[in-house]
C-alpha cells in the first residue's frame, strides 16, 4: 500500500532483524492482540505472558505481520529482541518525520494537558499524540512507532513513579518543547529525598530537549527554579504560567459558568478572556499551559482557543454526568481516575466553589504511594472538605480511614474497607438535587463507586 506505516524491509533494517514467512506492509502497531485491527504490525513482547502465545490470534485478527524474538506462523520479522525492537522502531519513526515534538510530564495533570493539546494539534494540521495514558518504557516508543511519516506535529506524555525513568524517554523523543505541569508528593515513597527528588525526576525531561527548545513550567509551583535552572542549563528557553505579573501567560481569573468556565489571562502582552467546557480550578493554570505550548509548536493562538473550547473532561478526570432518578437527578463529578494529595485539594476547592446542588457529597478512597506519611496526607483532607462546605463524607480503604477519624460525625456518611463494600452505600444516600465527587487512586477503585452510581440513572442515559 502506499501510505504503508512500514514495510517489513524498514522494519527489518531499523531493528536489524531479518524477514521470514514473505515480505508484507503494515498500517498500525499494536502490543496487545484484544486491540489489534486490520493491517497492523503485533510486536510480541515479554512480560507476564509472553506475547509470542498470542500471535496466532492476533494474526487471526487481521495482523498483517509480527515483530517476533522467536519463530513463529505467519509473516514476521525476527529479531532479538522486541523491545529494543520497538525502541528503534520509535527512533526510525521520529527521524523520518518532519514533526514538531512536546513532550509532557507532571505530577498532576499531564494526561489532561496532553489531551488538550492534540486538540490543538488536530485543528492545525497533520498530528499525532499519545492515546490513553500511554507514556511509560513501552508506550512511549510504541506511539513513536504509531507516528505517520508525513506528521507535522506531535505530543508525548511521559510518567515515572521512579528516579531515572524520564531520561531515556526524553532522549527517545527529542523534543522542542517540553512541558512540567506541576511537581507535588506523588509517588513519594519512592523516593528517599521527598519533593526534591520528585522535582529532580521530573526535570530529566530536559535531558533529550532539543537544542534551542522552550521549557514550559508552572511559575507557582514551589520547583520553579530548580525546573527552570536545569531546561536553561539544557539549552532551552523557559516560557512561563501563573499568576504572577512576570508569568508569560498570566492568569488573572477563573470562573465557573453553567457546564464549564471562563479564563481571563494575559498571554504575551494581550488581555483574553475565553471559554472552557472543564469546571475544575486546576484547569485555569492548565488551559494556559496547553496555550503556551501549542504557541511554542507553531499553533496560532485563535486555533488553539477554538480547540480548548469545544475539549470536554477526559473520563474519570472531571467529566460530569446527570444521574435521572426517583424524584429528580444528581450530579456526578467522575474524578476516580486518580487522586493525590495535590489534585485533591483542587478538586474539593472546586467543589467548593459551586453554587448549584442540594448537598455536597464526596466518596473518597485511598491516595497510594505517599509512603510513611499516607495516613497524615489523608487526615489532613479534613480542612479542605470543611472549607468547601461538604455535607457527606464516605470513605473506602485502610489509609482513608485516618480522615474518616478526623472528620467530625456531621460529615461522616459511611466508611468501608473497600470500594466495592462502600458503593451501595454512597448509591443509598444519595438524592436528588446533590453534588456528588467521586475522587481516588486507581488502584484503589475508587472508579466502582462511579460506575455504580452512574447505573443508578433510571433513563440510561447521562447528560
Amino acid at each position: 500500500m502506499a501510505d504503508a506505516l512500514w514495510t517489513s524491509a524498514e522494519i527489518a533494517a531499523v531493528t536489524g532483524g531479518r524477514v521470514v514467512g514473505g515480505s508484507f506492509e503494515v498500517s498500525g502497531v499494536s502490543i496487545d492482540s484484544r486491540d489489534v485491527t486490520t493491517g497492523d504490525l503485533f510486536v510480541a513482547l515479554a512480560g507476564e505472558r509472553d506475547g509470542h502465545l498470542f500471535a496466532p490470534g492476533a494474526l487471526q485478527a487481521g495482523a498483517a505481520g509480527l515483530l517476533a524474538s522467536a519463530t513463529v506462523d505467519g509473516p514476521h520479522v525476527l529479531v532479538a529482541d522486541t523491545l529494543a525492537a520497538l525502541e528503534a522502531m520509535g527512533a526510525a519513526a521520529r527521524d523520518r518525520a518532519p514533526a514538531r515534538r512536546a513532550a509532557i510530564t507532571g505530577s498532576v495533570g499531564k494526561t489532561s494537558v496532553t489531551q488538550a493539546v492534540a486538540a490543538g494539534l488536530a485543528l492545525a494540521g497533520r498530528w499525532h499524540a499519545s492515546v490513553k495514558s500511554y507514556n511509560n518504557h513501552i508506550g512511549v516508543p510504541l506511539t513513536l512507532a504509531r507516528m505517520p511519516r508525513a506528521t507535522e506535529r506531535a505530543v508525548f506524555e511521559i510518567g515515572m513513579n521512579h528516579a531515572d525513568e524520564i531520561t531515556p524517554l526524553s532522549r527517545l523523543v527529542r523534543p522542542h518543547v517540553a512541558v512540567v505541569t506541576t511537581v507535588g508528593p506523588v509517588h513519594i515513597e519512592n523516593f528517599p529525598d521527598g519533593e526534591t527528588g520528585i522535582a529532580q525526576a521530573k526535570a530529566e525531561i530536559f535531558d533529550g530537549i532539543e537544542p534551542g527548545g522552550v521549557a514550559v513550567l508552572n511559575a507557582d509551583n514551589p520547583w520553579f527554579d530548580l525546573l527552570s535552572g536545569r531546561a536553561v542549563a539544557a539549552g532551552a528557553r523557559v516560557a512561563s504560567f501563573g499568576a504572577g505579573e512576570a508569568c508569560d501567560a498570566r492568569l488573572l481569573d477563573f470562573t465557573a459558568t453553567d457546564g464549564g468556565a471562563v479564563v481571563r489571562a494575559v498571554i504575551g502582552g494581550e488581555t483574553l478572556a475565553f471559554p472552557l467546557l472543564q469546571s475544575g480550578l486546576h484547569w485555569g493554570p492548565n488551559s494556559l499551559c496547553a496555550l503556551l505550548t501549542l504557541e511554542a509548536m507553531g499553533v496560532d493562538r485563535k486555533t488553539a482557543l477554538a480547540a480548548l473550547a469545544v475539549f470536554s473532561p477526559l473520563a474519570g478526570r472531571g467529566a460530569e454526568k446527570v444521574i435521572h432518578i426517583a424524584g429528580g437527578a444528581f450530579t456526578l463529578i467522575d474524578e476516580s481516575y486518580n487522586a493525590n494529595p495535590v489534585s485533591m485539594v483542587s478538586a474539593l476547592k472546586t467543589l467548593g466553589g459551586r453554587r448549584d446542588g442540594t448537598r455536597r457529597i464526596v466518596a473518597l478512597t485511598d491516595m497510594l504511594e505517599l509512603g510513611s506519611e499516607a495516613p497524615a496526607y489523608h487526615a489532613r483532607l479534613a480542612g479542605p472538605i470543611a472549607e468547601a462546605d461538604v455535607d457527606l463524607v464516605f470513605c473506602a480503604g485502610p489509609m482513608m480511614k485516618s480522615l474518616w477519624d478526623a472528620l467530625p460525625p456531621t460529615r461522616r456518611g459511611g466508611y468501608a474497607e473497600a470500594a466495592v463494600d462502600l458503593a451501595p452505600h454512597v448509591a443509598a444516600a444519595v438524592g436528588p438535587g446533590d453534588l456528588v465527587m467521586v475522587k481516588g487512586s486507581n488502584g484503589s477503585r475508587a472508579s466502582v463507586i462511579a460506575s455504580v452510581l452512574a447505573a443508578l440513572d433510571d433513563r440510561g442515559e447521562a447528560a
